[in-house]
């Protein structure tokens, strides 16, 4: 009779791990789909936005095109609301943690008010902006509103005298001249 004799390697597997390409294959194509989504959902969303922003630039008097030119849409932007260009460079106070994203939410902040004044729009219009900026775009590009202008940010006229607001009304009178002419006392 032949006796076996069992050796180490028949009690130990040393580094054998059974691959099942079906597994990996299935996850691959899941990850796949998910990313291609997420591509064509991106794509569809920066075609809104660029549309939106042209519209506005266009409303406002500016080429369409230089809403496509990554720094300088800022710039013009900025010019827009009726803000200095300048202030794109508190922008590069967002490399200091906290303080300067602070800085960098205040900045959109302000821009975005002052964006939705140029229009001549409400406090809503600037939330609208801030949060969801691709949308606001679109109404403010595509809807009726108009441009009214830097520092305009209302069509009321206000008419000061001294410290306080004398008149405040739709439809501003001159009170710089007074008419005499029709002023007879004293003849």
């Amino acid at each position: 009779m032949d006796y076996y004799y069992p050796s180490t390697y028949d009690y130990y597997d040393y580094g054998y791990v059974p691959t099942d390409s079906s597994i990996i294959t299935a996850v691959s194509a899941i990850l796949g789909a998910f990313l291609g989504i997420i591509i064509v959902v991106a794509i569809v969303i920066a075609i809104l936005n660029i549309t939106g922003m042209w519209k506005v630039f266009t409303k406002a008097g500016e080429k369409g095109w230089k809403c496509i030119i990554p720094i300088y849409n800022l710039v013009i932007l900025f010019k827009i609301s009726g803000l200095s260009p300048w202030i794109i460079f508190g922008y590069l106070a967002g490399i200091i943690p906290f303080v300067g994203w602070i800085v960098c939410l205040g900045i959109s902040i302000y821009q975005c008010n002052s964006l939705a004044k140029s229009f001549n729009k409400d406090v809503g219009y600037t939330i609208g902006l801030l949060f969801l900026p691709t949308i606001f775009y679109l109404i403010l590009g595509l809807g009726k509103a108009e441009y009214v202008g830097k520092g305009n940010f209302s069509t009321a006229s206000t008419t000061y005298q001294g410290d306080g607001i004398v008149n405040i009304s739709e439809n501003p009178q001159n009170t710089s001249q007074n008419d005499n002419s029709n002023d007879n006392s004293e003849l």
